[in-house]
């Protein structure tokens, strides 16, 4: 059994393995970067550690996600594929990465190797970013590729 940290994301709910969590966090201060990708939402300063933060709506194709009170960040675990605010992979260093989502959920247990193929009537961007889908009691639970989401195309 796996164990998936959930979240929304509009409507949907989505799923991240725990271990590539490093901790959720709820929203401040974004500081946005002049010319960079439209999914860089910007940088925030987590105890002394500057983090970029992806605007998970529209990584997946979306409008930009609108911040509330129930908005959080995802701070990743996976330094080794990440990308600096400009966009382009820096040889050896572990940039920190968040997600931005509309909305924490719980940590449900799922056996991942259950997962399914993700439907066939996404868009191109969220087939991209989509691993699988898993059936489980919190409802239909997509789960994300975090290498692709962190891509820089």
């Amino acid at each position: 059994m796996s164990q998936f940290a959930t979240f929304r994301v509009g409507e949907r709910l989505f799923g991240l393995d725990i271990l590539g969590v490093r901790e959720i966090i709820r929203v401040s201060n974004i500081t946005p970067v002049p010319r960079s990708d439209a999914h860089i939402r910007g940088l925030i300063n987590l105890r002394g550690q500057i983090v970029t933060i992806l605007d998970l709506s529209v990584r997946l194709g979306h409008e930009p996600a609108q911040v509330k009170d129930s908005s959080h960040i995802v701070i990743l675990k996976h330094a080794s594929a990440s990308v600096p605010a400009g966009g382009q992979p820096r040889g050896g260093t572990a940039d920190v990465m968040g997600l931005l989502v509309d909305a924490i959920g719980d940590v449900v247990e799922a056996e991942g190797a259950l997962a399914e193929a993700p439907p066939a009537n996404l868009t191109d961007a969220e087939e991209r970013f989509l691993a699988g889908v898993l059936k489980t009691e919190a409802g239909l639970l997509v789960l994300l590729n975090v290498q692709e989401l962190l891509s820089s195309n």
